[in-house]
């Protein structure tokens, strides 16, 4: 029979394997905590699919260089077209 040895004045190294031997498999759950987005935060990928959709950079007028319109259905909703 082995004679007993605190955990204490173990090598590192059997302390190590001792400490793999305790542990158990996860199994199939998965321990990394998951949570849904927050739906009030900035989404890049969210703001950029809205851009390609829309129509994409934004539109200047020479005619009148002070508007600035980012979307076409503003630009027909000014000029009523």
């Amino acid at each position: 029979m082995e004679k007993y040895v605190p955990f204490g004045k173990l090598s590192k190294k059997k302390q190590r394997a001792l400490n793999a031997q305790k542990r158990g498999s996860w199994g199939e759950l998965n321990p990394v905590t998951r949570k849904p987005p927050n739906p009030k935060a900035y989404n890049r990928k969210k703001a950029r699919a809205r851009a390609r959709r829309d129509g994409g950079a934004c539109l200047f007028l020479p005619a009148d260089p002070r508007k600035i319109l980012c979307k076409p259905l503003d630009f027909m909703r000014i000029y009523g077209i």
